[in-house]
C-alpha cells in the first residue's frame, strides 16, 4: 500500500509540475510581450502611416474574403473592407458555394456583373462558376465556385489576383481602417518577412454601424466575455512573446498578410484542412526556413481585427473542438520539425512548446484532474498537497489572466471605462472556476473525434454585425 501511495504522489507531483511550467512559460512571455509593446509603442507613436506610404514605394495588396452561408453578415463586412485606407487594394470576395443567401445579398448591395476571367495561378481548387466585378466599386471582386472549404475558397482568390501581398480575412470579421497601412509596414522594412499577423478582438457587445466600430464595449454575455481575456492572453502576450524569438507557428486566419511569392512557392492552401491558419504557417517554417534562414513571420499588436464570438455553449463547443482538431493536424503533418536543430529555435524550442502543451495539453489536465480527485477521495494524499495543487491549477490561473487584462489596459487602453476593465479583471478571475475546465475538456473531446476519424468542420452560428 505504501509503494501504491508513493507512485500516487509521484504522479500527482509531475501534474502538479506540469501546471507550474505552463503557467510560468505564459508570465514570461506576458513580461517579454509587454516590454517589447512599450518599445513598438514608442516606434510608431509619431510615425505618420499615410505620409509614409505617399513618400515610399508602397506595394498593392488583394484581400481574399472566403465566404460560406456569410448571409447575416457578408454585406457589413463588404462595406467595411471597402472602407480600408490603403493606397491601392482589391477586395476579393469568394462565395464557396453558400447554401444561403450569401451571393444574392452581394447582388442586391454592390451592383455587380459578370466578367471573364483567366487564372494566373494553378493552385488546387474546386471549379469556378463565374466572376463579378463592381460597377460601383471598381476593385471590388466577387467569385462564385463549388463549394470545398475555406482553404480552397483562398486559393480560388490567389489564383485571380496579381498584388504581391495577399491578406486573408473572414467574412464575419470586421477591419479597422487603417489596418492595411499597419499589417504591411513590416514587409516594406524588412525584405525576409513573408507572413504578419494581426490581433484579433471580440465584436461582441460593441456599437458597429456600416462596418465601422463606432463605440467598443464589452457584451452582456459572460461567456463572450471569458473569450474576450482569452484572446488577450493569446494574441497581444502570447504570441508577441513568441514572436521574440522569431518563433510564430500559427497566425490567425481571421486576419492574416502574406507574400504572394511565399504561398504560390508552398502550393498555397492544404485543402480539406482543419486549421488551415496553423498548418500553412508551419509548412512555411518547414518547407522555406532552410532556405532562408533569415525568414520571418512576425506578428504585429496594433492592426485590430474585430470579429464574432460564440454566445452559446454549442457553438462554442464545435469551435474548440475544431481549433483542436487544427492543432493535431498541423503538429502530426509537421512532426518532422520536433527537436530537429535544423530549424533552430522553432525545432527546439517553439514546436515541441505546441506538441506538449497545445496539443498534449487536454490529455494530461483532464487525467490530472481525474486522478487527483480519485486519490484524495481514497486519502493517498494530504490536504496541504491537494492546497498546492489547486492553488497552482487554479489560482495560477487567476494571476496569469488578470495579469493580461493588466498589461492590456497598461499598453493599448482599448476599453478605457472603469467599468470595462473591472468587469475584465472579474471575467480574468471567474474564468479559471469551471470555464477553462469546460473548454479543456473540449479539447479533449477534439483530441479524441480527431483520432476516430471524425475531422469534419461542424457548423457555426452567427448573427452578423447589422446594426
Amino acid at each position: 500500500m505504501e509503494v501504491i501511495k508513493y507512485i500516487v504522489i509521484g504522479f500527482n507531483s509531475l501534474i502538479l509540475l506540469y501546471f507550474l511550467a505552463v503557467c510560468s512559460i505564459y508570465i514570461i512571455l506576458n513580461v517579454i510581450a509587454f516590454f517589447k509593446m512599450i518599445k513598438y509603442n514608442r516606434t510608431i507613436k509619431y510615425l505618420d502611416l499615410k505620409r509614409v506610404f505617399k513618400l515610399t514605394n508602397y506595394k498593392p495588396i488583394s484581400v481574399i474574403v472566403p465566404a460560406y452561408n456569410e448571409e447575416n453578415g457578408i454585406v457589413e463586412s463588404i462595406k467595411s473592407l471597402l472602407q480600408l485606407e490603403y493606397p491601392d487594394f482589391q477586395l476579393v470576395v469568394v462565395n464557396d458555394g453558400s447554401k444561403d443567401n450569401t451571393l444574392q445579398k452581394i447582388f442586391e448591395n454592390f451592383s455587380i456583373r459578370q466578367v471573364s476571367f483567366t487564372p494566373f495561378y494553378k493552385l488546387k481548387s474546386q471549379p469556378i462558376r463565374s466572376v463579378f466585378m463592381s460597377s460601383e466599386y471598381p476593385n471590388l471582386i466577387v467569385i462564385d465556385k463549388v463549394n470545398g472549404g475555406k482553404a480552397d475558397a483562398i486559393n480560388a482568390g490567389i489564383n485571380l489576383v496579381k498584388s504581391p501581398l495577399i491578406t486573408v480575412i473572414d467574412a464575419d470579421s470586421v477591419l479597422e481602417r487603417d489596418c492595411l497601412l499597419k499589417i504591411v509596414r513590416p514587409f516594406m522594412e524588412d525584405e525576409n518577412v513573408i507572413a504578419v499577423g494581426g490581433t484579433i478582438r471580440i465584436a461582441n457587445g460593441c456599437d458597429i454601424l456600416h462596418g465601422n466600430i463606432l463605440k467598443v464595449g464589452l457584451a452582456k454575455s459572460w461567456l463572450a466575455r471569458f473569450q474576450v481575456v482569452e484572446y488577450l492572453r493569446a494574441f497581444l502576450f502570447g504570441r508577441n512573446g513568441f514572436d521574440v524569438l522569431n518563433g510564430i507557428l500559427i497566425i490567425s486566419g481571421a486576419f492574416s498578410c502574406f507574400s504572394r511569392d511565399a504561398l504560390i512557392k508552398i502550393d498555397g492552401y492544404r485543402a480539406g484542412c482543419i486549421g488551415e491558419d496553423m498548418e500553412i504557417i508551419v509548412r512555411m517554417h518547414r518547407k522555406l526556413r532552410k532556405d532562408n534562414p533569415k525568414l520571418r513571420i512576425t506578428f504585429i499588436p496594433d492592426p485590430v481585427c474585430w470579429t464574432e464570438a460564440p454566445e452559446t455553449f454549442k457553438v462554442l463547443r464545435s469551435q474548440r473542438m475544431r481549433w483542436q482538431k487544427g492543432t493535431v493536424d498541423s503538429i502530426l503533418l509537421h512532426k518532422k520539425l520536433f527537436m530537429n536543430p535544423a530549424y533552430g529555435w522553432i525545432g527546439m524550442v517553439v514546436f515541441p512548446y505546441f506538441a506538449l502543451f497545445e496539443m498534449l495539453g487536454p490529455v494530461i489536465e483532464i487525467f490530472g484532474y481525474a486522478f487527483f480527485i480519485l486519490s484524495f477521495a481514497l486519502g493517498f494524499v494530504t490536504i496541504s498537497f491537494a492546497v498546492a495543487f489547486l492553488t497552482t491549477a487554479i489560482l495560477y490561473g487567476v494571476v496569469l489572466s488578470v495579469l493580461s487584462v493588466i498589461l492590456e489596459e497598461l499598453s493599448f487602453q482599448r476599453y478605457p471605462k472603469l467599468s470595462q476593465l473591472l468587469t475584465l479583471i472579474a471575467a480574468a478571475f471567474l474564468e479559471n472556476f469551471g470555464y477553462r475546465q469546460l473548454t479543456t475538456w473540449w479539447r479533449f473531446r477534439g483530441m479524441v473525434e480527431y483520432f476516430s476519424g471524425k475531422r469534419h468542420w461542424g457548423q457555426m452560428e452567427k448573427k452578423g454585425f447589422a446594426k
